[in-house]
């Protein structure tokens, strides 16, 4: 995935037991990689990761860490529309 790397990212990534998980970073192919390898977050080592289903750009961190937080307060079947959305 080409142009998730600089600036804070929020991803959201589908794991081997259909569970998703979500995180923020400044290079999400790097970090999916660093899941990928067992160094990621502890529920990634449990949970290991198949794919990055979505991402997004966000000014800083603290702004992708609110998103982070409202995007664990929805339903799994809300997460990935809420990703894909073109505004807040």
């Amino acid at each position: 995935m080409s142009g998730l790397k600089g600036g804070w990212f929020l991803y959201l990534l589908e794991c081997r037991d259909g569970s998703y998980y979500a995180g923020i970073s400044t290079d999400v192919e790097a970090r999916f990689q660093a899941h990928v390898a067992g160094k990621g977050a502890r529920y990634t080592r449990a949970h290991p990761p198949l794919r990055i289903l979505a991402s997004r750009p966000y000014a800083d961190r603290s702004a992708a860490s609110r998103a982070e937080w409202q995007l664990k307060q929805l339903p799994r079947i809300r997460k990935l529309a809420w990703l894909e959305r073109t505004e807040d």
